[in-house]
């Protein structure tokens, strides 16, 4: 009796030793082009908001507005715009993405795929983290060029450091926020009652120490407060807050965000059925 032929042995899954940088490197160009493919509602509509924000605060006053620390007052608002959009933007980025993906059912294409938890969360804060700062980039770059805006650079390191560093926490952010939410309701509450009142409340638009107290001290708990006027000393060479305190916050926030998401991707905490 001849020999059955062997049964065909089914392939085995590749083994990426080490860091999959092909795997992270298509999610995160996943996550950019996923912006970047309406650039007009992502990119463009985000400008357009800060460019009315410096008409209403700056163009309407007609320069009655005394000057704060020492600048002009289109120089002080500015940087917080631009902070602003970096903020927002990164949040969006990876909160929608997340949510999109558990509403459709489409979590599967980046949990089946040979990827792990860090290569994920790699993918998804960075990809959030290039939307706020291309939006950061071009919404400076308008702004710069209105007559009243007269911006400077005195310390383009804070001006990297605090901008980089917003847009990976605001990413993390996003990520938790996404993993969290259920629909889209959920998404929004989390951007009406936390992201927009923290922003708007961390001296974007005035000086907090001008605030009475018990806003003035609770101005110094916002970790927003110290990512704008880290940012804005960039631009003008002066902060009002502990610089010192503002760089070691970005710093940690960053690394427990970044770990705190790890462990969920790890645990596949609501992306598991």
């Amino acid at each position: 009796m001849k020999d059955m032929a062997a049964a065909p042995t089914p392939p085995l899954p590749r083994d990426y030793a080490g860091f999959n940088w092909t795997g992270f490197y298509t999610l995160y160009l996943k996550e950019v082009r996923r912006f970047w493919k309406v650039g007009m509602q992502t990119v463009a509509a985000p400008v357009v908001t800060s460019l009315l924000y410096m008409m209403v605060f700056v163009v309407a006053v007609k320069g009655a507005a005394p000057p704060i620390d020492g600048v002009a007052f289109a120089t002080f608002v500015a940087p917080g715009l631009i902070m602003m959009t970096i903020l927002n933007n990164a949040f969006a980025n990876s909160s929608s993405s997340l949510l999109q993906a558990k509403m459709m059912g489409l979590t599967s294409d980046f949990m089946t795929p040979p990827l792990s938890p860090l290569e994920q969360v790699m993918a998804f804060s960075l990809g959030a983290a290039t939307r706020g700062i291309v939006v950061g980039l071009v919404t400076a770059v308008v702004v710069a060029l209105l007559p009243n805006a007269h911006m400077t650079f005195a310390q383009p390191w804070a001006i990297a450091y605090f901008g980089v560093g917003a847009a990976l926490i605001l990413g993390f952010v996003g990520i938790l926020t996404g993993l969290w939410s259920e629909k889209f309701d959920h998404l929004a509450a989390i951007t009406n009652f936390l992201i927009m009142p923290m922003t708007f409340l961390s001296g974007t638009f005035y000086l907090v120490d001008k605030l009475p107290e018990p806003f003035r001290s609770a101005s110094h708990f916002n970790p927003f407060f110290y990512l704008i006027d880290g940012f804005r000393y960039g631009f003008i060479g002066h902060a009002n807050g502990s610089l010192t305190a503002g760089m070691l916050m970005t710093a940690a926030l960053v690394i427990g965000l970044a770990l705190t998401c790890w462990l969920l991707f790890r645990a596949g905490w609501r992306l598991q059925s």
